[in-house]
């Protein structure tokens, strides 16, 4: 069942923009939940009182609804007969699944970067790697799972599979609402940060065998992080 206690979070993160008509446009509501969503600024589960956002955007139910009808399409939104929307609460070996097709795809997709990378692009994941870095100096868990996804995704785009991408990106946004790594120890964010740089050098260094072992011993360290994630705390829910 939705869970209405952080709802008031929701409509504190919502932003919605000035301005007559385009402010409740189908499309910015839809941009709006997506973004408060993939930010972690509401948990798995969290209820979408239709008629609350309709207000807020000074709209009628229908371009709330059809918006919400999208977000389930993406997964990131869930519908239940008798418990209206919610934030998508996936169950426990239904995230596994996700990081599972997470990982295929992002194998097919650095094989292709490798051969295709330019300067720009090795010199773009260099820099988000710095900001990692920083991330983790500080102990910010929410700017280190932020950056972790810019990093992968730098390793993936310079491919120019668009599709293959795309795919990539639809799965990832289903994981979002978990923040993985703001639930897991310092400790395992530096070995995943190890696995990292190791990652960051194969690529720089065009090694693809060098660059897929490591990211091999990445995700199975992911795997280990999903499947030793408490049930009880909401942010996924007990298998059927």
């Amino acid at each position: 069942m939705p869970d209405r206690r952080h709802s008031a979070a929701l409509f504190k993160a919502v932003v919605v923009r000035p301005g007559g008509r385009d402010g409740g446009s189908t499309q910015n509501i839809v941009d709006e939940l997506r973004r408060v969503i993939l930010d972690g600024a509401v948990p798995p589960g969290t209820a979408i009182p239709l008629g609350e956002v309709a207000e807020m955007f000074g709209v009628s139910h229908i371009p709330v609804r059809e918006s919400l009808k999208t977000l389930t399409g993406e997964g990131l939104v869930q519908h239940r007969r008798n418990s209206g929307y919610a934030v998508a609460q996936l169950t426990a070996s239904e995230l596994a699944e996700m990081y599972i097709v997470r990982e295929t795809l992002e194998f097919a997709a650095m094989a292709a970067a490798l051969q295709h990378a330019t300067d720009d692009d090795r010199a773009h994941l260099s820099e988000v790697h710095v900001t990692l870095e920083q991330a983790l100096k500080f102990d910010d868990a929410q700017a280190y799972h932020r950056h972790s996804r810019q990093f992968h995704m730098a390793l993936s785009r310079p491919s120019r599979m668009l599709r293959l991408v795309h795919m990539l990106e639809s799965a990832w946004n289903m994981t979002e609402p978990v923040q993985l790594m703001v639930h897991v120890e310092q400790s395992q964010r530096e070995l995943l940060n190890d696995d990292h740089r190791v990652m960051l050098d194969a690529f720089l260094a065009g090694d693809t065998e060098s660059l897929l072992a490591a990211a091999a011993l990445h995700n199975k360290r992911l795997n280990n992080v999903v499947a030793s994630l408490p049930t009880d705390t909401g942010l996924v829910s007990r298998d059927h």
